[in-house]
């Protein structure tokens, strides 16, 4: 199947990104090298073109009940303005998404969801609809750039009226920016360095692109493509669908428990809950290389004499540390911050430890 293009992926082509495959899209790996991108967004401000999301628009009086149903957060105590972070339990223990719900207004919320899961979460959205509840898929239609760092407050306060720096972690406005009307701007992202994602109708997107890359010329403002984007979540801990989640992995040992919500029923609470009280075998740890080595997805995880307590799911050379680190899942006994553990790069036992997140501190 022939991957889909994002609007302004032509353009990205042109100002040199390298274009890959990823989650059926085009899309920039990198301009420059994933370390220099890295720091830009880590010291000043970066914008990735992340318009191969999905977004959904769910309307309708009973709206909040099919959220309640298929989110594992609680999403009942959203206000208008508030996004909050869940995910999309499945029967058999797993998890089909982690998304993003934004509040519109009462009857109304905001889905955003991983590119490569669209049309699975849409499925699996539509089964539980037994609401009627007014679904629209708007993925299409709709452009996303995350302006992330430092100075992505300075660099997009320019451009609208919205008092940005008031806004907290996790809330959203509408309005004016960029000369354009009913801009959805968020103060979330991937990368723990602060700023903002801004939704848009395609038709916009390359005048705003260009407007947010004036305004931000002084801080020397970068296009960031994918490779940053991993080893700026990785440096924070955040989950990636398809590595560290999956349809497979328990949200309990992958440490979701803090958007698992009991107080109401979901998809397959009642087996997470059992799970809970039965005690967790594995976690989902944060691992740091002691000697030198880079760990990478599905090395084996060992204790001292060699044995396989675990594997891992993502991991990087990180550019603010300079030293290798992992997240993987680890036998329960393994998974306390300070215990030594080991990785095995290319037949060789690479000395590690486990260690609290994040590995780099955040400035949101």
């Amino acid at each position: 199947m022939e991957e889909k293009k994002i609007t302004l992926s032509d353009f990205h082509e042109s100002i040199g990104g390298k274009m890959v495959p990823f989650a059926g899209f085009l899309m920039p790996v990198r301009y420059s090298s994933d370390k220099e991108e890295h720091l830009a967004v880590r010291n000043s401000v970066g914008v990735f073109d992340v318009s191969h999301m999905g977004e959904f628009l769910l309307k309708g009086e009973k709206a909040l009940d099919l959220l309640q149903r298929v989110s594992s957060n609680d999403v009942s105590v959203l206000f208008d303005g508030k996004i909050q972070y869940g995910y999309l339990p499945n029967e058999q223990g797993g998890i089909v998404d982690d998304f993003l719900t934004y509040k519109i207004a009462d009857n109304e919320y905001y889905l955003v969801v991983n590119a490569g899961n669209i049309q699975k979460d849409w499925d699996w959205i539509s089964e539980h609809n037994t609401y009627g509840v007014e679904m629209t898929n708007l993925s299409d239609q709709t452009s996303l750039f995350a302006v992330q760092g430092p100075n992505a407050v300075k660099t997009l306060q320019k451009l609208t009226d919205i008092d940005l720096s008031a806004m907290d972690y996790y809330t959203f406005a509408k309005g004016r920016f960029a000369g354009h009307d009913d801009i959805l701007i968020s103060a979330t992202g991937y990368t723990g360095a602060g700023g903002f994602e801004v939704y848009m109708p395609n038709e916009a997107a390359p005048d705003i692109w260009n407007k947010i890359f004036e305004a931000g010329a002084e801080f020397d403002i970068k296009p960031i493509g994918l490779g940053a984007r991993d080893t700026l979540r990785l440096e924070m801990g955040y989950c990636l669908y398809g590595n560290d989640i999956t349809d497979e992995t328990s949200p309990l040992e992958a440490g979701l428990g803090w958007v698992t919500k009991f107080t109401k029923d979901f998809v397959n609470s009642e087996n997470l809950k059992a799970q809970k009280a039965a005690g967790l075998k594995r976690k989902l740890v944060a691992i740091e290389i002691v000697d030198k080595g880079i760990p990478r997805s599905h090395y084996e995880i060992c204790d001292a004499e060699g044995n396989g307590i675990g594997e891992v799911t993502s991991g990087t050379m990180s550019p603010s540390l300079n030293k290798g680190i992992a997240l993987g899942y680890v036998s329960l006994p393994f998974s306390k911050a300070g215990t030594e553990v080991f990785i095995k790069i290319r037949e060789k036992l690479t000395a590690a430890k486990v260690v609290k997140l994040p590995f780099v501190a955040d400035n949101v």
